[in-house]
């Protein structure tokens, strides 16, 4: 995914679209992630997600299901914020 993405339309099982705002994108080792808030909703509804790649190289987004991880992903988020409030 392009760092410079600001907003992206995701669909649900159901095929809801929904758009959201790209709030903020990182790395983590070797793995890359997004924090994603509905354009119709509260940063308290902020999504973390994990790009992976489908079989012809497409970028998709897919919820974080381990635990470890998923803690992992929002302590870099809280720490890049935390970094940007001092700045």
């Amino acid at each position: 995914m392009e760092n410079d993405v600001e907003s992206i339309v995701l669909t649900d099982e159901e095929g809801k679209e929904t758009e959201f705002n790209v709030v903020t994108k990182f790395d983590i080792e070797d793995k890359e992630y997004v924090i994603v808030i509905p354009v119709e909703g509260e940063a308290d509804e902020a999504i973390a997600l994990k790009i992976e790649k489908d079989e012809e190289d497409n970028d998709i987004l897919i919820t974080i299901e381990d635990e470890e991880e998923f803690q992992l992903v929002c302590e870099a988020y809280e720490a890049i914020f935390s970094e940007n409030d001092f700045n």
